[in-house]
């Protein structure tokens, strides 16, 4: 079954543990319960609210867990995040792999990471019936370590064609790039996980190199899945839906439940996040030689899931 992912958006609530469930009650009086989920069926907990209170039996069972637990700031960034410490039981050794991985492997990797996600941004615009055929050459130009910054080439390309020619991409803006911050704060906290899972150290990046960013490693893995982030805010925006309502925050999380072909078949895209993060350690030990990325395509939903 595949986990869940629990946003506690309204004000005034209370998180407690109670008989393996996490239980969220109101503040305001006379006190209720206002829905319990299973501790054990949960993927992340989103705090996204003001006035919340948490207890310390909460915080330690999604710890046990390998559970993220984040905390949104202004325009629905996330500004902490609560993991484990222990995620594996192979986590020193494989942390031990990842400081000895080479720059060279490390150039490697991010290539193809920026090809893959250069090539969904293309999907993405087939998707809208933009050009795709300057992202795709972008693509196949992408040399080892990326020193051309191929990246950013593409995004100045890519924005304007899927967002419109005023767009601009500001994390502290409201509107669109709200819902950006959203669906990216969902997708970081499931690839967070993800990273912590396969016993990996979340700070040991690829590429990102901001000395203040804990999650380095993180934001490196979930670059080829941001491209479907977008194309869920586009069809929200086609919608005439710009604002971060509870509507549009289910519309988000839930497309992380669509599929994507991969070589075993389609699977979730939080699943294809956990292949790509068990891949990397797999490749830091030596025990394969390249990345599990999902093939090209864009995600669609699971049969039966429409209305979900």
């Amino acid at each position: 079954m595949l986990s869940r992912i629990v946003e506690v958006a309204e004000e005034g609530r209370h998180l407690s543990l109670h008989r393996g469930f996490l239980v969220v009650e109101s503040t305001s009086r006379p006190r209720a319960e206002v829905g319990r989920v299973a501790i054990d069926d949960i993927g992340a907990v989103i705090a996204n609210g003001y006035g919340l209170s948490y207890s310390h039996n909460v915080l330690v069972a999604l710890g046990e867990r390998g559970v993220p637990f984040v905390l949104c700031g202004a325009h629905h960034n996330a500004v902490a995040m609560l993991l484990a410490v222990e995620g594996h039981h192979l986590q020193a050794r494989r942390f031990d792999a990842q400081l000895a991985a080479t720059l060279p492997t490390r150039k490697r990797l991010w290539r193809d990471i920026v090809v893959a996600k250069l090539s969904r941004q293309a999907d993405v615009l087939d998707a809208v019936d933009q050009a795709s055929v300057q992202l795709r050459a972008l693509s196949r130009k992408v040399r080892s370590g990326d020193p051309e910054n191929m990246e950013a080439q593409g995004a100045r390309r890519y924005w304007p064609l899927v967002m419109g020619e005023d767009f601009r991409r500001d994390r502290q803006g409201g509107g669109v790039n709200a819902m950006l911050n959203y669906g990216y704060t969902v997708l970081r906290a499931c690839t967070a996980r993800a990273v912590v899972a396969a016993g990996l150290h979340p700070t040991l990046a690829l590429h990102h190199a901001n000395e203040g960013n804990a999650l380095r490693l993180v934001d490196d893995l979930m670059e080829p899945f941001r491209p479907l982030v977008d194309l869920g805010v586009w069809q929200l925006m086609r919608q005439g839906r710009t604002d971060v309502d509870a509507a549009a925050k289910r519309a988000l999380v839930m497309g992380l439940y669509d599929t994507l072909e991969t070589d075993t078949g389609r699977s979730p895209i939080t699943v294809c996040v956990q292949r790509l993060a068990l891949s990397l350690a797999q490749v830091y030990l030596g025990e394969r030689k390249g990345l599990d990325l999902p093939r090209a395509g864009v995600a669609t939903q699971p049969q039966g899931a429409a209305g979900s």
